[in-house]
Order: structure tokens, then C-alpha cells, then sequence
């Protein structure tokens, strides 16, 4: 698929000027052995911003543009990202309990948008992403939420992990799916402030990240086909925190 010029910000000035300025961009791509004191720069401030980079051949980049890139340019993003405990400040200030989804390796981006659109719906406030392994927040993910990502808190870290260590210092709990645990998803403690972590489809949650969980929980099925689809699993556990949490 083609990229629209005006999502693409080409030249190591402007990028540098970009970054600078806080804009919120989804990925950098790099020239293999390119140099310089600009592109120093735009590293520097891509790690501050947690925003990935990839280096590529030149042929990537030509493929692109035909614009003189100077061995870089950059995707823009369509939401803003903000800080997690910005976030978690925002919201527990307005007296909401957090309700939040973290999102594992899940690269579709109309999944990414389903589950917006149902986080949206049911009352949730953010998604947490990783910088690298998630589906981008690109035109047709936008298209695929209806709207809604513009609606949430975006988080964007660096590590998931990490994330959930933030979560767990203000006592936010972490529920993860697990096929063969004992809880049912209708009796999981929605009415405190959570986190649900989403994996992708066939590998679900990293074990690292599900070890660090609170609760495990399963979604009863009638059957015992492979499971649901990720955006609906997420669809399935967002209408019953809303049902919990209505009373």
C-alpha cells in the first residue's frame, strides 16, 4: 500500500525538528551505516521518546519517497501518546478507578481497532502498546476503532514489563487469560482498578509478562474450539468490568 506523503516527515532537519518538538511519531526509518551529528541527535531523542527504529537499505527508503531523504524519514502518528503515569494520575484524579488494556504482540491492526472501539464503549480509559511488536495506529487502524483511539489514552513504553511494575506501585491489578485457569472472567475483582493484558492470537501473553500478573482467568465456551478471536475475547472481558462495575 502506498504511504501518503503527509503521514511521512522526510530529512534529518525536519525529523530533528519533530522530535523536538514533541510531535507524535510511530516509527523511524534509518540508512544502514548512515552518519552524522543530526542523525546523533534524532537517536537521542528517539530513546527519550521511546520511539523505535529500524535500519533499512536505501532501496527501502527510495521505495517511499523520491524526495531527498538524506538516509532518513519518519512516520507520523495519528494519536498522541502520553506518559503511563500521567495517565494513571489523570484519571484517578478525576475519581475514576482505572480500567486499562495492555496489548502483547498483537500486529492486526483492525484488531487493535475493534478492541479500542470496545474499550471505548464499556468504559475503559487507556491502551497500553509496546514501542516495537504492536500493529501501528495507522490510517486504517484509525478507521477500524470508528474514531474511538482518538477517544483513549494512548501509552507507549518501552517495556511492558516495566509498565506493569508502574501499574502494581499505585495499585493497579494485572488479569491475564490463561486456558487452564480455575477463575472465570465473571468473577474477576472488576470493581478494583485493573489492567487486562491482551497477547496475540496462538501465542498469547509472554510468559515473563503472565508471571507478573495478579489473576488468571479463562472465558467459559461451549465448545472446545481452538478460542475467540483477540478483539472479541477483549470485547467479552470489557462488557463484564462494565457489567461489575454498573452494578
Amino acid at each position: 500500500m502506498p504511504v501518503k506523503q503527509s503521514s511521512l516527515i522526510i530529512g534529518r532537519q525536519p525529523l530533528a525538528e519533530a522530535l523536538q518538538s514533541g510531535k507524535a511519531i510511530d516509527k523511524i526509518l534509518l540508512q544502514k551505516n548512515a552518519t552524522g551529528d543530526v542523525l546523533q541527535n534524532i537517536r537521542q531523542l528517539a530513546r527519550e521518546q521511546n520511539v523505535p527504529i529500524q535500519l533499512v537499505p536505501v532501496e527501502k527508503l527510495n521505495g517511499l519517497t523520491r524526495a531527498n531523504h538524506q538516509g532518513v524519514l519518519a512516520f507520523a502518528a495519528r494519536v498522541q501518546y502520553m506518559d503511563l503515569q500521567q495517565v494513571i494520575d489523570h484519571v484517578v484524579s478525576a475519581g475514576d478507578a482505572p480500567l486499562f488494556l495492555m496489548l502483547d504482540g498483537i500486529t492486526d491492526v483492525r484488531n487493535i481497532g475493534a478492541i479500542a472501539r470496545s474499550a471505548v464503549c464499556c468504559g475503559a480509559q487507556a491502551i497500553i502498546i509496546p514501542d516495537k511488536g504492536v500493529g501501528a495506529l495507522n490510517e486504517e487502524a484509525m478507521k477500524s476503532s470508528a474514531g474511538a483511539l482518538e477517544q483513549l489514552h494512548i501509552c507507549r513504553v518501552n517495556s511492558l514489563l516495566k509498565a506493569v511494575d508502574t501499574l502494581h506501585l499505585n495499585g493497579i491489578k494485572v488479569f491475564t487469560s490463561e486456558m487452564r485457569a480455575e477463575m472465570s472472567v465473571d468473577s474477576l475483582p472488576f470493581i478494583d482498578p485493573c489492567c487486562i493484558v491482551m497477547g496475540a492470537e496462538g501465542k498469547g501473553v509472554q510468559p515473563y509478562l503472565a508471571k507478573a500478573a495478579d489473576h488468571f482467568f479463562k472465558i467459559p465456551m461451549a465448545s472446545s474450539f481452538d478460542s475467540f478471536n483477540v478483539s472479541v475475547a477483549a470485547g467479552i472481558i470489557l462488557y463484564e468490568a462494565m457489567k461489575h462495575r454498573m452494578g
